[in-house]
């Protein structure tokens, strides 16, 4: 069974995490984000999850800087829901 692939992304970046990685992670390093790094710090992963709990493991980060999201910067889409209807 496939499932949902999420990623995070902020309001203002104008690239597909999806589909044009490269750019959208040169736009946000540019912009002084760091979103991946950010995102880093904040998943508890192990080299022993398997693919499917790597993946919870990452949804979960993202969930916990979403609730956190003080400076509303931050938003969890999927390769469906992007591009944001914000832009």
């Amino acid at each position: 069974m496939e499932h949902t692939v999420y990623m995070l992304t902020t309001i203002d970046n104008p690239y597909s995490p999806f589909t044009q990685f490269r750019e959208w992670f040169t736009w946000d390093e540019a912009a002084g984000y760091s979103t991946t790094a950010f995102l880093a710090r904040v998943v508890k992963t192990s080299d022993e999850l398997t693919e499917r709990d790597y993946a919870s493991a990452v949804e979960e980060g993202i969930d916990e800087i979403i609730q956190e999201n003080v400076s509303g910067m931050y938003r969890k889409v999927t390769k469906e829901s992007y591009p944001p209807s914000y832009q």
